[in-house]
């Protein structure tokens, strides 16, 4: 047995969730860009979620976002998911796009915008119980642009009262995840700027609330995999968004601007049984797909979560632990990077075909006739994108 055929019952494991939202509209805060085919409907957002499934076996589930993916029969879109080969995942809160919310959401200074948030995270908890998602994922845009605009401490006081009021409404098997980012569109102070304020929160919610971490919510040079490693000891890590970025939250590729952060990060989600399945650490994409198409640009995501962790499950733990012990500092990092510059693609496409799968997922997708189709038959309608 090779080192790569040891590790394939663990591959065969991993789900990596996909976002409603990529597969519509995107671009940048000066204008959002569209393409030909682009779902006009949820119903042709899961269409499409579920291709990159079909092409990677890596995406069984969707991620939705609350009012974004509104319909007016949660069951029938649950239905549909299955019809096409997924499940509905993760549902995402919406408090920043409202005019109340100019000023915060659940942190807001006016006790009646504060509950018309904690209201919305109610009927999305609603939607969780008819379509069976056990996650609720909230990020805010709560903050301040001004010293002295807010009251910074009595903030935190509105946000902990906001967030306990959601969690007493969850079900016995649901979970909330609190996302965090340090800037934009607050840029004095944001109300969760950071993984400490989240996990403070969490951890006094109870045992039902975790921290969500999006790996493009950092500065640059922010060492992800501390805190991921942190985050894992602690028990608190509930769910990743998956992307990449060069400057803060670009929103890009995941392991597009630096496959090597990646590689150390799925090394610590290993290092501290993430990859367990009772783990309940979920793995999630978060992209805005601006000038590449939608679903080729989640199939190639996807496809480089799972290199990166492939090469991740092949660090020699054994003898890592063993040359760190001995304070052989050049050894352990010869075997740590040993790791990340073994090629697994071939291993990988051989046992992709092993199950039924393509070992080109990009170049079968490529050749489908799926974004022609779509192009064709997508005609007329308005188009998803932000706000839809």
């Amino acid at each position: 047995m090779t080192a790569f055929d040891a590790i394939t019952d663990q591959l065969a494991q991993q789900v990596i969730e996909v976002p409603s939202w990529a597969y519509g509209n995107s671009g940048t805060r000066f204008r959002v860009f569209g393409s030909p085919g682009t779902p006009r409907t949820v119903f042709e957002k899961l269409a499409d979620a579920a291709q990159v499934n079909a092409y990677t076996g890596l995406a069984p589930r969707v991620a939705l976002h609350y009012p974004w993916d509104k319909v007016d029969d949660w069951k029938a879109l649950s239905d549909y998911a299955a019809e096409v080969g997924v499940e509905l995942g993760t549902v995402n809160s919406n408090t920043f796009q409202d005019e109340d919310y100019k000023f915060g959401s659940l942190a807001h200074h006016d006790p009646a915008v504060r509950q018309k948030a904690i209201d919305h995270h109610l009927e999305c908890i609603e939607i969780m119980d008819i379509i069976g998602s056990t996650d609720l994922k909230i990020w805010l845009a709560d903050g301040t642009n001004y010293p002295g605009q807010g009251d910074i401490r009595r903030r935190q006081d509105w946000l902990a009262d906001s967030l306990a009021k959601i969690y007493a409404s969850l079900g016995a098997e649901q979970r909330l995840v609190l996302e965090y980012k340090f800037f934009e569109p607050a840029f004095y102070h944001t109300d969760v700027p950071d993984w400490g304020t989240s996990f403070a929160h969490v951890s006094a919610l109870g045992e039902k609330a975790f921290v969500c971490l999006d790996t493009g919510h950092h500065a640059p040079g922010t060492n992800i995999e501390f805190i991921v490693a942190q985050l894992l000891r602690l028990g608190k890590l509930g769910s990743f968004d998956f992307n990449s970025r060069f400057y803060a939250d670009d929103d890009l590729i995941v392991g597009a601007a630096d496959p090597f952060q990646l590689f150390r990060i799925m090394y610590e989600v290993r290092r501290g049984g993430g990859f367990d399945p009772n783990s309940g650490v979920a793995f999630m994409l978060d992209q805005c797909h601006n000038v590449e198409d939608k679903i080729p640009g989640q199939i190639r995501s996807v496809l480089n979560v799972q290199e990166m962790t492939a090469r991740a499950l092949l660090v020699d733990t054994v003898e890592l632990e063993a040359a760190q012990t001995a304070g052989d500092v050049l050894g352990a990092s010869a075997i740590f990077m040993d790791a990340f510059y073994t090629d697994v693609r071939g291993d990988l496409a051989r046992w992709r075909e092993s199950r039924g799968l393509p070992a080109d997922p990009m170049k079968a997708f490529r050749e489908s006739g799926y974004l022609a189709k779509i192009a064709e038959e997508r005609v007329g309608g308005t188009q998803a994108g932000w706000g839809a």
